[in-house]
């Protein structure tokens, strides 16, 4: 009898508990994966920093996880585009709010997945290398595309012609942003962006026409100076401490949309513990002021600044553009880049741990990802002692 295994989470701020879990369904509309990879993201890292801070709506326990990559072993009713047997990458929405967070989520060797946020990969891409992108390039695509954020037109990905148009992206080396970068490309844009000077090089590879050094205090002026003469229809702000500079860059080039993936502090800077303390009071303070001055800069400014929530495409447009339509092909072509580079770190469900403390430690430039393979889930296996706790 087959059987599954995930990492638990009991209870906000708790380490992961690897245990046997129910084997997911896949519902219609579904594909049930055999998970071979998983990738770790800052969300997973949040989640358990936060406790209840965040996606309040979680009913413990539950499993974390969003960017897997695996086989097809089951297939819900309405399926068309994939069978059994097909070698996917896929965004594991569990956590999202009214879904699943136990079978729906990635860190566990089998999970239900959207078919709509699915993506077949090549043979001779390996399962590690792939895993990277499912939850940064649905960001990019929801910063760049959604009508809520910068309303960019996804319609032509992969087939528009060059535009003079101009997209600065904050933060063009992180996950998200090396993803943007390469989906802003496909549709035809210019982009600026920003990163350390050693990603330079990188940037210009992934399609950015120029890159500059995010530290510099002049970094403003230098990339309004470098749009001038095109048409600047937006700045997506990534990583902690950008929402400042890319209000000030759509400013100065009169761009009217700021799309805001990441929040004006760190939610790293408190314990990993529940209960009152100085620091989560700091933190919340700062995330409080911070956020009304960032919305009182802008609309002096007439700008309009919005958070980014990558799950958004879902149920959009913008995920059939880019999910169904535009990446199989650009996969398999290397015209889309597997960006970031792919770190692994072990093998098994029990290393994931450890993984979520070094992305809250920093990583830069990478994703670091777990192998599930048969002989690693079997050692998973042997480890379990009890079942999960109920809810």
């Amino acid at each position: 009898m087959v059987e599954n295994v995930a990492a638990w989470i009991d209870a906000p701020y708790a380490d992961l508990q690897v245990r046997r879990a129910p084997m997911p369904v896949a519902g219609p509309g579904q594909l049930l994966v055999r998970v071979r990879a998983v990738a770790v993201n800052p969300l997973d890292a949040v989640i358990q920093s936060n406790g209840t801070l965040m996606y309040g709506w979680l009913r413990y326990p539950v499993v974390l996880g969003e960017d897997v990559a695996g086989e097809v072993v089951a297939i819900g009713a309405d399926v068309r585009s994939f069978a059994v047997g097909d070698r996917v990458i896929a965004y594991a929405m569990g956590l999202e709010k009214g879904r699943d967070a136990r079978g729906g989520a990635g860190f566990q060797t089998f999970v239900a997945v959207e078919a709509a946020m699915a993506a077949p990969i090549p043979a001779e891409v390996p399962y590690e290398r792939a895993v990277v992108l499912p939850l940064a390039v649905s960001t990019a695509a929801a910063g760049l595309f959604e009508a809520k954020q910068l309303g960019l037109d996804s319609s032509s990905l992969g087939r528009s012609p060059a535009r003079d148009e101009t997209v600065v992206i904050w933060g063009g080396a992180t996950s998200v942003g090396g993803n943007a970068i390469q989906l802003a490309r496909a549709a035809g844009y210019q982009v600026i962006t920003t990163a350390s000077p050693r990603n330079h090089a990188r940037m210009h590879e992934l399609g950015a026409r120029a890159a500059f050094d995010y530290r510099s205090p002049d970094v403003v002026e230098r990339v309004a100076a470098a749009a001038s003469g095109t048409t600047v229809v937006g700045v997506l702000a990534i990583a902690t401490g950008s929402a400042a500079p890319s209000i000030a860059i759509a400013r100065a080039t009169q761009a009217r949309r700021v799309a805001m993936a990441s929040p004006p502090v760190s939610f790293y800077d408190q314990p990993r513990r529940p209960g009152v303390s100085a620091a989560r009071i700091r933190l919340i303070a700062r995330l409080a002021s911070r956020s009304a001055a960032l919305q009182l800069r802008s609309r002096a400014g007439g700008v309009r600044a919005s958070y980014v929530w990558g799950s958004a495409i879902a149920d959009s447009e913008v995920g059939v553009a880019v999910w169904e339509r535009h990446l199989p092909a650009a996969i398999a072509s290397g015209m889309h880049v597997l960006y970031p580079e792919a770190r692994v770190v072990g093998s098994g469900l029990s290393e994931v741990q450890g993984a979520i403390d070094a992305v809250r430690a920093g990583v830069s430039a990478q994703k670091l990802v777990v192998r599930l393979d048969e002989r690693t889930t079997a050692d998973d296996m042997g480890t379990v002692r009890e079942a999960p706790p109920a809810p």
